[in-house]
């Protein structure tokens, strides 16, 4: 790696006292900085020639590392959370295509971005891990623990928060709850596509089996997120992929991100696959309490279909990721098998995060949202 980088330190005294606050950097203007440190030429090279060019952004991320991931036992402060995953989604969204201009992607594989993401992931991510008991899931018998876990999370008790959304969402509610979530649901499946090469065998097929269902085998007009967006125009709201980037709580953002890792790191490949399963498995449930929302609120068919269509798809993919992808998976590799598990777990605990974060931004909204026609 070029010089510049490498007389960097990873956790500056900031970072490990977290001596800064929050009212001491402008963490708007420093992710302002990223976004024109994307569009250079030859970033690298002009980060080696200017270094201060970077300033800004660097002393934000290390003011905001301790006050976002300083303890495990706390939740953080919430500006520095968002700023670091927004950052983190920036670099991340670089190994998807948007069909945009080429030259967005001029910088994809630049050192220095590699090395702000590195430095970001690597002390969230321990931050995430001391949420989970991973010694527990290291004692575990992981296929009877898989199947436990299937039989559980198949129909989850109805929380307060899947209460609201059965009988206390509205209308303007319900076209928030489409609107934050279409930064997921617009490029469904994407991040999955990245596990699929390499050598062939059963866990493989079926993986690429469970995507080509998500991507409406190869039909536009079949495609997940094809129905997702016809939800969106229902509600005359913006079907632009990344339309309400602004909207996403940092919880949304991490569980985004933490895929984007997952997929992109093959040593991480059990552990995305476990997550994976717990996510089809849950599925149905968290589905059925949107379609009834869109039921009781008398909307179209058009508004309600992604989710019609995913509570009957997913209730086949959790049974085939369990029996075809995680079991096998857990016999070849018995050594790390628990790997699996944390992955499940992490899935689990990251997705109710997001969830509870959702609500409470549909809940605290103070204006509808504009229409879009």
């Amino acid at each position: 790696m070029f010089s510049v980088i490498n007389n960097r330190d990873l956790r500056t005294e900031n970072e490990v006292h977290g001596s800064s606050t929050v009212k001491d950097f402008n963490f708007v203007a420093a992710e302002e900085q990223l976004i024109k440190l994307l569009n250079l030429e030859n970033l690298d090279q002009q980060v080696t020639q200017v270094p201060n060019c970077t300033q800004e952004l660097e002393a934000a991320i290390s003011a905001a590392l301790p006050l976002a991931y300083g303890d495990p036992s706390e939740p953080g402060d919430d500006s520095a959370h968002l700023f670091l995953q927004r950052v983190l989604y920036r670099i991340n969204r670089l190994n998807l295509f948007w069909y945009d201009d080429l030259s967005h992607y001029k910088n994809e594989r630049s050192l220095y971005l590699q090395w702000v993401r590195d430095r970001i992931e690597s002390i969230w991510q321990a931050w995430e891990l001391g949420q989970i008991d991973v010694k527990s899931l290291q004692q575990q018998n992981v296929e009877q623990t898989l199947r436990d876990w299937y039989e559980a999370d198949l129909n989850p008790p109805v929380t307060e928060n899947r209460r609201f959304l059965r009988e206390d969402l509205d209308r303007e509610g319900y076209r928030r709850l489409l609107a934050i979530a279409s930064l997921d649901g617009l490029v469904e499946a994407s991040r999955m596509s990245r596990i699929l090469g390499g050598a062939s065998n059963e866990v493989q097929a079926m993986l690429i089996r469970v995507l080509m269902e998500e991507y409406g085998n190869g039909r536009l007009a079949r495609k997940h997120s094809t129905f997702f967006a016809k939800m969106m125009a229902e509600m005359d709201l913006n079907t632009k992929a990344e339309g309400y980037f602004d909207l996403a709580p940092w919880q949304l953002l991490a569980s985004i991100n933490h895929n984007f890792l997952l997929t992109e790191c093959k040593r991480y490949f059990l552990r995305y696959n476990g997550g994976l399963t717990y996510f089809e498995i849950v599925g149905p449930s968290i589905y059925t309490d949107y379609l009834i929302a869109a039921q009781r609120l008398s909307l179209s068919e058009e508004s309600s279909g992604y989710w019609e269509l995913h509570i009957r798809e997913d209730e086949r993919h959790g049974l085939w990721m369990l029996q075809d992808v995680a079991l096998p998976l857990a016999e070849q590799y018995a050594d790390n098998a628990w790997e699996i598990l944390l992955g499940y777990a992490q899935e689990k605990f990251i997705g109710d995060r997001a969830g509870d974060a959702i609500i409470q931004c549909i809940k605290q909204a103070t204006a509808p949202l504009p229409k879009f026609l």
